[in-house]
């Protein structure tokens, strides 16, 4: 039986589901031929992030309310980055210099200019992949809350535990 009042079990609910959300994002970039925008490029960086500090989390335990504080912004963060995201798909907010770029690439030569212009750069107002009629950024939104929400279980079982 699966014991829901200690951090491990929620550390491993983040773990996995941070590494099932990188994983389903490469899958549909790569296997499915989505191109992303450079925002939903930057929302995977949370997840990232917070797999980095899991598994020193894991390692270590040390630090472990420092670690579920860090998890806290680090949702925190996706949660805003999304926010915005999904204003610019709405049409709430403008496109930022950050959607325009072309990955952030500096074009010095003639080679790469040409390149440049053959590869599809996508608008993050487009969503070109809806799924039960709900963009991934809202979806993102969802998971990031819920990361968030558990970062804090996580954060309060800590500072139980340490009094």
């Amino acid at each position: 039986m699966i014991n829901l009042k200690t951090k491990e079990t929620y550390s491993i609910v983040i773990f996995l589901t941070a590494t099932v959300t990188l994983l389903t994002a490469y899958f549909i970039q790569y296997i499915l031929g989505y191109q992303p925008c450079n925002l939903c490029l930057i929302e995977r960086v949370p997840y990232a992030l917070s797999l980095v500090v899991l598994i020193f989390n894991f390692k270590f335990k040390k630090n472990q309310v420092f670690n579920a504080v860090l998890l806290m912004l680090i949702f925190l963060f996706s949660i805003i980055i999304s926010i915005y995201h999904f204003g610019i798909e709405q049409g709430f907010i403008n496109e930022s210099n950050i959607c325009k770029a072309d990955n952030i690439n500096l074009l010095i030569t003639r080679e790469s200019i040409l390149e440049s212009f053959q590869k599809m750069n996508v608008s993050c107002k487009d969503v070109t992949i809806k799924i039960f009629g709900l963009s991934l950024t809202t979806y993102n939104i969802i998971v990031s809350l819920i990361m968030f929400l558990i970062s804090v279980k996580i954060f309060k079982i800590n500072n139980e535990t340490n009094k």
